[in-house]
């Protein structure tokens, strides 16, 4: 195609995106009409758009599929294997018949008898010896096949892997729990919902449309290589390696915390231990094998995880609905679901819970107005009933309890008052209807028609959604491990058809998770909801021990029936759980887990490769490619990648955050740090090396002081008041400000600078 023509092309493509990204989610609460039992803006924003964003992938990929660098349309020095490509199929497809014939020999095992504990360790242990097992076939020093797996991996290949590379813990694990609790559009004070299956999905169009092929035809290795091949110096490089580990290590921190998660519920170890086993099939990936064992890891690990969404979610629609097929059925439930909610929200037994909250809620009101005073009284109330114990010579294991409560007592002033200001707010959300969930189905907290309170509420709402979904897109634009899986395809024009197969083998799991989020909550609200405490199922009490904070009951007004209130259910127990609550054998509790681990163990290669690659590669070896150091640079990022696997390790014990909130803020981090000057670099001549190092400092600077400012801790130690809030935005979302200050920064910077030579910075 002439200039001209791919410039209209992806003007026009572009436009089409932006419309239907912010446009139409603009509106979305004029478009609350029904079409064939669905509301239409739930449908188009959790389903629809994501159809929208593969056909503008694959329209860009058609119409460029002859665009290359020669005639055939390979890098040099690549060459088009088709016997090689032939036995790629058929060991692929002897993978998964294997796979299929161990799920059923495990599901044999367990109707003959075979315990739930040896059937979890099973699926655990090996799952993780097939990976290292590939780790260790495909180990490499070749300083090509460790960093970019040799530029040979098809696009079809290279697109599995990207989706299970992209499919972290966060999707398989907290998407469709981040819906059950959210709804379309979150709660007043956190957005969620749908807001991630736009961003996530819509970010790949930037991908296709403006970054993958020109990376993938600089033939590079990490994306800090482009920052200095096209701005050369050291500087951009270094910024941007330093950038790459931030944002990768917040990431990978969350990876590595589900893969706690789920080890400690397969086998029953402790969570610290959980960890540490995850964490040695992840460096025997990525430590032996570099990108190349990487690759072919995460293809199977993509069929692992797929099947482990797919199988539940399918089941719980054929139950509820006589109809495998969820993403397509699942709408009904969303009128019973409406009908439950409001049945639920006036049922005497709910208000009754809700004024407990409430009344809880006012005793720490209370506390919080004399802190120091409070917890002096606590602790010397404790201690007193600890002398008057051991006096009276009661049962040890009342003054054990007793210890166990002045411990939990809270160290010092500032910590009483951050853990009873989280208690009171805790507290008052729970006395809100329905726990504080809003709707399912509505769009943004609030009412545009309402007071004027509930219209400012409504505005925050709709303004929130809309800078996560410009960070989440911006962010998958940006994030290095993401763009690194593009230098490996074979030739330009793959590179783009592989952005397509990306987003294809992404969306089945996307189209699935507002499905199982729906049955989900159908199923809590019908059928546990109500039910004895007597006769609670007894996967509760199970996932209880794993992790009290990810899923707790308690008997709040005495009645001994579990009422919603009562229930809590956080974002990364819905998936894991489903199999359980809906009543599948355990076998597919094994394969949920294992895909899980899948998910987050794939994530986890990609960015402990991307971290040991910027800090080796770009910041030790400043991105030289000399044939004598070759094995040096791949020995020192591979140590460089033990070293950081062990701090996130560290970290991920410390359960920092939940995992969808650390996923998100790293997309904020990759989003000011990396797209304006990355973006005005490949389509701006003009842009200079000094506008680019300002652009990177000022966009992560104001990032990263904007979520220290609204931090909880940070603001307690400061004495800060108020919100700190800019225009509402809250602080996941912080990388719209370093985006916009970023690009400002570039463009002022470079216009006072003379220009440089920028050698490749043509865009194509």
């Amino acid at each position: 195609m002439l200039p001209a023509q791919i410039f209209r092309l992806r003007f026009a493509l572009l436009g089409i995106w932006s419309v239907l990204s912010f446009g139409v989610v603009y509106f979305a609460r004029d478009l609350n009409v029904t079409v064939a039992g669905w509301p239409l803006n739930y449908w188009f924003c959790a389903q629809g758009v994501v159809l929208c964003y593969i056909l503008i992938i694959v329209s860009y990929a058609w119409r460029r599929r002859f665009d290359g660098t020669n005639p055939s349309g390979l890098a040099p020095g690549v060459t088009l294997d088709r016997a090689g490509r032939r036995r790629l199929h058929r060991n692929f497809l002897l993978y998964v018949a294997g796979l299929l014939i161990f799920l059923l020999a495990m599901a044999i095992a367990e109707q003959r008898g075979l315990s739930r504990y040896w059937i979890g360790g099973t699926f655990l242990f090996a799952t993780l010896a097939m990976y290292a097992s590939i780790g260790v076939y495909c180990r490499t020093s070749n300083e090509a096949e460790y960093y970019v797996a040799g530029r040979r991996i098809p696009a079809i290949y290279n697109g599995m892997a990207t989706a299970a590379d992209w499919m972290s813990a966060a999707s398989f694990i907290s998407l469709a729990g981040g819906l059950y609790l959210q709804g379309f559009s979150g709660t007043p004070t956190q957005v969620g919902g749908v807001a991630y299956i736009m961003g996530w999905s819509g970010g790949f169009c930037l991908v296709a449309l403006l970054i993958a092929p020109h990376l993938r035809r600089m033939n590079l290795y990490t994306l800090p290589d482009f920052f200095g091949v096209r701005y050369g110096g050291r500087w951009p490089r270094w910024i941007a390696a330093a950038a790459s580990v931030l944002c990768s290590f917040t990431y990978v921190v969350a990876q590595i915390y589900g893969v706690g998660l789920i080890a400690s519920r397969l086998t029953g170890v402790q969570f610290e231990i959980g960890i540490l086993m995850g964490l040695g099939g992840v460096l025997v990936c990525s430590f032996l094998g570099g990108m190349r064992a990487v690759t072919w890891t995460q293809v199977a690990q993509y069929v692992i995880l797929i099947l482990a969404f797919m199988i539940p979610v399918s089941w719980l629609a054929y139950k509820q609905l006589g109809n495998p097929l969820a993403p397509v059925v699942y709408g009904q439930q969303l009128a019973k679901i409406a009908a439950l909610e409001t049945e639920l929200a006036n049922a005497p037994a709910e208000l009754s819970v809700r004024r407990e909250f409430a009344r809880r809620a006012e005793v720490y009101r209370a506390m919080l107005q004399d802190v120091p005073g409070t917890l002096a009284r606590e602790r010397a109330a404790v201690q007193a009933k600890l002398r008057r114990m051991k006096l009276e010579r009661v049962d040890p294991a009342l003054i054990l309890a007793a210890n166990r409560e002045l411990a939990a007592l809270p160290r010092d002033v500032e910590t009483a008052q951050e853990v009873w200001s989280r208690a009171l707010a805790e507290n008052l959300e729970r006395a809100k209807p329905m726990a504080g969930m809003l709707p399912h189905a509505q769009a943004f907290a609030g009412d545009p028609e309402g007071s004027a309170e509930e219209q400012a509420v409504f505005s925050n709402s709709r303004l929130n959604f809309l800078a996560l979904v410009f960070c989440l897109m911006v962010g998958t634009a940006s994030l290095p491990h993401l763009l690194t899986r593009f230098y490996t395809t074979p030739s330009v024009a793959e590179a783009r058809t592989s952005v397509a197969w990306s987003l294809f083998f992404i969306a089945l799991l996307y189209l699935a998770a507002p499905a199982l989020a729906v049955l989900v909550k159908y199923e809590v609200l019908s059928q546990l909801v109500g039910q004895s405490f007597d006769a609670l199922p007894s996967w509760i009490a199970q996932w209880s021990r794993v992790d009290p904070s990810l899923l707790s009951v308690s008997d709040v007004n005495g009645d001994r029936i579990l009422q919603f209130a009562e229930l809590r259910l956080e974002a990364d127990i819905i998936m894991l759980a489903t199999p359980e609550l809906g009543g599948l054998p355990y076998v597919v509790s094994g394969l949920v887990a294992a895909g899980g681990l899948a998910a987050a163990l794939s994530t986890a290669d990609g960015l402990l490769l991307t971290m040991g690659n910027a800090l080796a590669y770009d910041l030790y070896f400043k991105g030289k490619k000399d044939r004598v150091g070759a094995m040096a640079r791949v020995m020192l990022s591979k140590f460089a990648l033990m070293l950081l696997a062990l701090a996130a390790a560290y970290v991920a014990a410390q359960k920092p955050a939940d995992i969808l909130m650390l996923v998100t803020a790293s997309f904020s981090l990759a989003t000011a740090a990396f797209f304006p000057a990355m973006v005005l670099g490949i389509f701006w001549p003009r842009a200079t090396r000094s506008g680019a190092v300002a652009g990177m400092l000022v966009g992560l600077g104001i990032t990263v002081g904007y979520m220290l400012a609204n931090a909880a801790a940070v603001r307690s130690f400061l004495g800060l008041t108020g919100s700190g809030l800019w225009f509402g935005i809250y602080p996941v979302s912080a990388g719209v400000f370093g985006a916009l200050a970023g690009t400002v920064a570039v463009v002022a910077v470079s216009l006072f600078t003379p220009p440089e030579t920028a050698p490749r910075s043509a865009a194509i």
